[in-house]
């Protein structure tokens, strides 16, 4: 019996790599263009960091994680999210004692037990932000700002953002008990996830996929706000406004975490079976105290890369290649082959990317290869071209050819490059 990737996990063959190689890159970029930059944490940490900073009645908690006991005895988990290890970085390295913002972002695998389906893995990839450091609301806009800019660059059509305030501890606490008031006469109608939820976090119900008729009429935690939240949730309605960035107020957006204070928000599309949450995140304000360190405000987002690259497939985008071959090498005759070799490792030396032949193929079958690389150009050195010290250059597009010295041809190159 041969060997097959475990369930819910994926090979990402050279096709569809370069995907994601473009999406990856505008993450990157993006960032760069924010000002964050890039943290990268331990794939598994000790499991109580994902209890206290996730929330041990979350699904991910209860149901979801890989844990497992190492040698030392101790309850490791691989990382279902990547806020928490991110702040028990920031905690662990004292980032907090630097005297500006600190802003991080991250790409990586998340682990996950769940159910397969389109777009649902149980070993994932997110690109991630997290802000430490500031309360100010114009950093949560900044924030949802990154995350809309990196869903229009990489080309996706129909992403809208959903924003709600799932405001303070105390506001949450006067909210529960209005919430429970609504839910009780309802309990036995209701899924058995939301009846267990009901008993320990009752915001959590909301969230259930089930029973989402039986909410019609609850009660809105935005008429719990206090004038702190208030204030705090009109200055990011005011600013996303401002930016036209354009967005929805859904009062039932508590996302599945527990660390969430004043703003939560999803990156929402349709085009992935039952699913349209692409991404989301919020504000985290009590996190930092939780794992330890000093009381520091905090915003982020986590965005599924799956999600991303599944949805540019169903629109059809055709994201730029990364791996496009800029010139594809054919020496004819045996003085030209080691001229060919010579060349070659001058381009690439220069940040060109060439190849040529190994097979012995004829010409022909070579400006096939170069073809299905799509090459920008073939370049043909022959015994005769050698000898005069230049090359034909071949634009594959067009089909026009023209010689140039073969000193200039890395210049020549570079030039079309940029054009």
């Amino acid at each position: 019996m041969g060997f097959q990737k475990p369930p819910g996990t994926q090979d990402f063959l050279p096709g569809s790599v370069d995907t994601w190689q473009f999406v990856e890159s505008k993450a990157r970029d993006i960032c760069r263009r924010f000002n964050f930059r890039e943290i990268r944490t331990p794939i598994f940490e000790a499991t109580e960091l994902f209890k206290r900073g996730v929330g041990e009645t979350t699904d991910i908690v209860e149901k979801e994680m890989y844990t497992f006991t190492d040698r030392g005895d101790r309850s490791m988990t691989l990382r279902p999210e990547g806020t928490a290890g991110v702040v028990r970085a920031f905690v662990e390295n004292k980032l907090y004692g630097e005297p500006d913002l600190t802003k991080l972002y991250y790409i990586g695998p998340m682990f996950r037990y769940e159910r397969q389906q389109a777009g649902r893995y149980r070993q994932f990839h997110q690109f991630g932000v997290e802000a430490l450091g500031s309360a100010d609301p114009a950093l949560d806009v900044e924030v949802i700002a990154l995350g809309y800019a990196f869903y229009t660059e990489v080309g996706l059509e129909g992403v809208r953002v959903e924003i709600n305030s799932v405001g303070t501890p105390a506001v949450r606490a006067s909210y529960r008990e209005k919430l429970l008031a609504f839910l009780e006469p309802k309990r036995d109608q209701l899924c058995e996830d939301c009846r267990s939820r009901m008993d320990r976090n009752p915001l959590r119900v909301l969230d259930c996929k089930v029973d989402q008729h039986h909410f019609v009429g609850a009660p809105s935690i935005l008429d719990s706000l206090d004038e702190e939240c208030r204030t705090h949730f009109e200055a990011v309605r005011r600013d996303l406004s401002a930016m036209g960035i354009p967005f929805d107020i859904n009062p039932r957006l508590v996302r599945g975490l527990d660390y969430y204070t004043h703003t939560a928000f999803e990156f929402k599309a349709e085009g992935i079976g039952a699913i349209d949450t692409i991404g989301g995140g919020g504000r985290y304000n009590g996190l930092v105290g939780e794992i330890g360190g000093p009381d520091q405000p905090g915003v982020g987002f986590g965005i599924g890369l799956e999600r991303t690259v599944l949805l540019l497939d169903s629109q059809n985008a055709d994201p730029e290649r990364l791996h496009q071959v800029d010139v594809y090498m054919i020496g004819l005759g045996e003085a030209a082959e080691r001229e060919i070799s010579r060349l070659i490792y001058g381009l690439r030396q220069k940040g060109l990317s060439a190849e040529r032949d190994y097979q012995g193929r004829k010409m022909k079958a070579q400006l096939k290869s170069a073809d299905r690389l799509q090459a920008r150009f073939a370049a043909i050195l022959g015994d005769d071209e050698l000898a005069r010290g230049e090359i034909a250059l071949k634009e594959m597009a067009t089909g026009e050819q023209r010689f140039v010295p073969l000193d200039n041809l890395a210049a020549e190159l570079s030039g079309q490059r940029k054009s």
